[in-house]
């Protein structure tokens, strides 16, 4: 089996609760195919470390802190 069956080259993932637990295992996880991540969390500190592995790892990601539970906070984000 091939990677580039799950290549996700020239998309754009955005993972919300990517700081920890299983979304910031899907952040790596998708930067990893090849998608361009939008990591998402309330915790901005976290989310810059995200960054920075994914980055060293070749792929690339930016840091929108956020809580999904506050509209105006998600309208920040984006």
């Amino acid at each position: 089996m091939t990677t580039d069956l799950f290549s996700l080259s020239g998309r754009v993932a955005l993972v919300t609760g990517a700081s920890s637990g299983i979304g910031r295992v899907l952040a790596r996880g998708l930067a990893g195919a090849g998608a361009k991540v939008v990591a998402v969390a309330r915790r901005s500190d976290r989310l810059e470390d995200l960054v920075g592995e994914i980055e060293q790892s070749g792929g690339t990601a930016v840091a929108a802190q956020a809580d999904v539970t506050d509209v105006d906070s998600i309208e920040r984000a984006f």
